[in-house]
C-alpha cells in the first residue's frame, strides 16, 4: 500500500515558444510528476485542485477492478473536484505491467496536466527482456500559445474545428526547431554499449505521430501496459492515449543524435499541425567531433502504409509467464460505426462546412454527458431520468460505410446520453467501424476499465462472414486503446468481467468534444468478488 505525494493541480506560468503563460499543472510540473508503483501495489492518491478550474484525473489503463469511483472520467464516474476542493482517488494494479499514463479528464486540461506511470514487476520477478542500464520517459505532448481551456469554449460557440497547437514537444519542451527552445531542449543522455527503455507515451490531443531516433534502430517490448512479441523497427506510430516500451542501444559513434516527432494525419483536407518536435541523444563523455547528425527520416503524414506496417506487426507476448485468455466462444455481438457529422444551427450560420456544426456520433449517438449528477453515482443509486438504456447495438441504417459521395442525409446525427447495459462475464465481440462521413480518418479509441484483444483489422466494410476467417485468436495484440484505420475496421474481444460503469470514446480531443462516445454498465455479478465496491466517503458532489 502506498499513499503517494498529493497532487495539486495549480496555474504556473511557463515560457515555451518566446512567451511566458500560465498554464494548469500538477506540483509546478509539465508534465506533470512520473508515479513510480509495482505490479500489486495499492495506491492512494491525494488530488488537491488549486486552480480556478473544475478537475478531473483519469489513470489510463488502469484497470480499477470493481471501482468505477476512482476512474475519472467528469459526469461518467464522478462530479468533478471544484476549486479548493480534494479527492482521493483509491486504486490498485492487479494485471498491468508496463508503462501507463494519467491525465485530467475534464474539458482540455489535459493538455498539460498529464504525467507518466511506471509499472515494474512484482518484487521477485524480471522483464521477460535483458534488464535494460536505463530508462527515461518520453513524453509526446502539444502546445499552444492561447489559454488551452478556451478552445474548446471558442469552437463551441462558433461550431467551427477548435485552433490548431502551435507545437508539439517532447518532455514539455519543442525542440531545437522552435525559437526559444534551443537551450531548453530536452536532452536523454546515454553511454555507449548500454541498452536503454524508452517509455513512449502519447499525450498529444489531436493527432496520431511517427516518432524515430536518429541512426538508432529500436525494439518494441510493451504496449499499453501490456508486453508484446519483440518487434525491431526503425519508427512507431502511435495514437493519442497510447503508450510504448521500446528498448534502445547505444552503439553508434558518440555524437548527437536527434528524436524527432511530427504527425501521421491520414484525413484529407482536415488541418493539423504539420511542424516536427525534437528532443537530442547525447553521448556522455568527451565527443571527438561534436555535430548533430540529419533529424531522422520520418514517414510522410499521410503515410497510412508506413503506419498500418508498423502497427500489424504487434503481437502479444503469451507465454507461460505472460498468458493471454482471449474469448473464444462469444455471446455478445456487437458493431458500432464511428462518425464525423454535421448539424444544423439555430440561428447564424456556424463555422463548421455548409455554414453548419461540427458533431461526432458512435451507431449515430452523439454522446452527451449529463450536467448535474455523474452516470456512475445515478446507476449505483437507481436515479431514473439521468441516461436511457437504449444505446443501439448495431447502427440504425445500413449503407456503404466507406464508400465515396455518400449521400447528404447521412451527415446528420442524434445527440443523447445513452448506455449500453452488458450482463456480467458476458463474452464480447465488438467490431468498430470507420465511416466515410463527412471525412474518413483514423479514431483512436480508448475502452476504461479493460483492456482488449485486438483479434482483426482490416480497410473497407467489415464482412461478417469473410473477415473472422482471417482473426488472430493465438497472439493479438493486448491493448486499452486502439487506432481504428481510415475507412476500416477493428474487432475487439474482451470479457466483461468488472462491473461497473465504463466510458468507451476516441482520444482525439476534438472528437471525444463533439460527442463521439458512448458508456458501458456491466452489471454486478453473484458473490461479493464480482460485485461493484460502494463509493468512497469522500466523493465529490455536484
Amino acid at each position: 500500500m502506498q499513499f503517494l505525494r498529493p497532487l495539486q493541480v495549480e496555474s504556473t506560468p511557463y515560457t515555451r515558444l518566446c512567451k511566458t503563460k500560465n498554464i494548469l499543472t500538477v506540483n509546478g510540473q509539465f508534465p506533470g510528476p512520473t508515479l513510480y508503483v509495482n505490479k500489486g501495489d495499492e495506491v492512494f492518491v491525494k488530488a488537491q485542485n488549486q486552480a480556478q478550474y473544475n478537475i478531473t484525473l483519469h489513470w489510463h489503463g488502469v484497470k480499477q477492478e470493481r471501482n468505477p469511483w476512482s476512474d475519472g472520467p467528469e459526469y461518467i464516474t464522478q462530479c468533478p473536484i471544484q476549486p479548493g476542493k480534494n479527492y482521493t482517488y483509491r486504486f490498485e494494479f492487479t494485471v498491468e505491467e508496463g508503462t501507463l499514463w494519467w491525465h485530467a479528464h475534464s474539458d482540455w486540461a489535459r493538455a498539460t496536466v498529464h504525467g507518466a506511470i511506471i509499472v515494474y514487476p512484482n518484487p521477485g520477478t524480471a522483464y521477460p527482456f535483458t534488464m535494460p542500464d536505463g530508462e527515461v520517459p518520453i513524453i509526446l505532448g502539444e502546445w499552444w500559445e492561447t489559454n488551452v481551456m478556451d478552445i474548446s469554449r471558442d469552437a463551441n460557440q462558433t461550431g467551427g474545428a477548435p485552433k490548431l497547437s502551435d507545437a508539439y514537444t517532447i518532455n514539455g519542451q519543442p525542440g531545437f526547431l522552435y525559437p526559444c527552445s534551443q537551450q531548453e531542449t530536452f536532452k536523454m543522455l546515454v553511454s555507449p554499449g548500454r541498452r536503454y527503455l524508452l517509455r513512449i507515451i502519447n499525450a498529444v490531443m489531436n493527432e496520431e505521430l511517427f516518432f524515430s531516433v536518429s541512426q538508432h534502430p529500436i525494439i518494441l517490448v510493451g504496449t499499453d501496459g501490456s508486453y508484446v512479441k519483440p518487434l525491431p523497427t526503425d519508427y512507431i506510430m502511435i495514437t493519442p492515449g497510447q503508450t510504448m516500451d521500446v528498448l534502445l542501444e547505444a552503439n553508434q559513434p558518440p555524437n548527437l543524435y536527434p528524436m524527432a516527432s511530427r504527425a501521421y494525419s491520414s484525413a484529407i483536407g482536415v488541418g493539423f499541425d504539420n511542424t516536427t518536435t525534437t528532443a537530442i541523444l547525447q553521448y556522455d563523455g568527451p565527443l571527438p567531433h561534436p555535430s548533430s547528425p540529419p533529424i531522422p527520416t520520418l514517414p510522410s503524414y499521410n503515410d497510412t502504409q508506413a503506419s498500418i506496417n508498423f502497427t500489424k506487426g504487434l503481437r502479444s507476448l503469451a507465454d507461460d509467464q505472460h498468458p493471454i485468455n482471449v474469448p473464444l466462444q462469444i455471446d455478445t455481438h456487437l458493431f458500432f460505426t464511428i462518425s464525423v457529422n454535421l448539424v444544423n444551427c439555430t440561428d447564424n450560420p456556424c463555422k463548421g462546412p455548409f455554414g453548419k456544426r461540427f458533431a461526432a456520433s458512435m451507431n449515430n449517438v452523439s454522446f452527451v454527458a449529463p450536467p448535474s449528477i455523474d452516470i456512475l453515482r445515478a446507476y449505483f443509486y437507481g436515479i431514473r431520468g439521468i441516461y436511457d438504456q437504449d444505446f443501439p447495438s448495431y447502427p440504425p441504417e445500413t449503407f456503404n460505410y466507406t464508400g465515396d459521395d455518400l449521400p447528404e442525409n447521412l451527415l446528420a446525427t442524434g445527440f443523447g446520453t445513452k448506455v449500453k447495459m452488458l450482463e456480467y462475464n458476458a463474452s464480447v465481440e465488438l467490431v468498430l467501424q470507420g465511416t466515410n462521413v463527412l471525412v474518413g480518418i483514423d479514431h483512436p479509441v480508448h475502452l476504461h476499465g479493460y483492456s482488449f484483444y485486438v483479434v482483426g483489422w482490416g480497410f473497407g466494410n467489415f464482412d461478417p462472414t469473410k473477415d473472422p476467417l482471417g482473426y488472430n485468436l493465438v497472439d493479438p495484440p493486448e491493448e486499452t486503446t486502439v487506432g481504428v484505420p481510415k475507412n476500416g475496421w477493428v474487432a475487439l474481444r474482451f470479457r466483461a468481467d468488472n462491473p461497473g460503469v465504463w466510458l468507451m470514446h476516441c482520444h482525439l480531443e476534438r472528437h471525444q468534444s463533439w460527442g463521439m462516445g458512448m458508456v458501458f454498465i456491466v452489471k454486478n455479478g453473484v458473490g461479493p468478488g464480482a460485485q461493484m465496491l460502494p463509493p468512497p466517503p469522500d466523493l465529490p458532489n455536484c
